[in-house]
């Protein structure tokens, strides 16, 4: 496995060599490949979305209980973003963004705990599995709102609207959202 590209530092695109032979494409990944980029995580459940094109999910996260993700695309292509809300941070309120297609399962996105997440699908449909390092509380689920103006985020939406859920639709401000310490 290796670093790609960093993003906001934390944020890292990860490259597993695919072995491929005439019949089948294998990937794998351990825990000490990620220890090697610093990425100390313990992965406790496994998230799989899939989204007809210009759906945006998110941005999400959980006030308490956060939680690291480590994202893979399926089939189609995503718009990923991740938002540093970490106030100890130097990326604090800054946000890096990045397209990722299906490639047969050897491209992955660390994001660590502290950060709002969401993604835009390019293709439809588009699958991604996540794992993550802590559980879901919906009690502590927040959703920062994917327009804020002061994100400065420039989804590729080429002149269309999204489809956004009822929670997404709902999501609020960065001024108004609770942050971490």
């Amino acid at each position: 496995m290796k670093i790609v590209k960093r993003l906001l530092n934390d944020v890292l695109l990860l490259r597993e060599e695919l072995k491929c032979d005439e019949v089948s494409t294998f990937s794998t990944y351990t825990f000490r490949d990620l220890q090697i980029f610093g990425v100390e995580a313990h992965f406790v459940q496994d998230n799989h979305s899939r989204s007809a094109a210009s759906v945006i999910r998110g941005l999400h996260y959980q006030i308490q209980h956060p939680q690291g993700k480590l994202i893979r695309v399926l089939s189609g292509k995503i718009y990923d973003v991740a938002v540093d809300l970490r106030r100890s941070s130097t990326t604090y309120c800054k946000h890096a963004a990045i397209e990722i297609e299906a490639d047969g399962g050897g491209t992955f996105l660390w994001i660590p705990p502290g950060f709002a997440h969401g993604f835009l699908t390019i293709d439809e449909p588009a699958e991604i599995t996540y794992s993550v390092t802590d559980y879901r509380y919906p009690e502590h689920e927040r959703t920062l709102l994917w327009s804020d103006p002061t994100l400065r985020i420039e989804w590729p939406l080429e002149q269309r609207q999204p489809t956004l859920s009822q929670k997404d639709e709902n999501g609020a401000p960065l001024s108004i959202l609770e942050h971490y310490s």
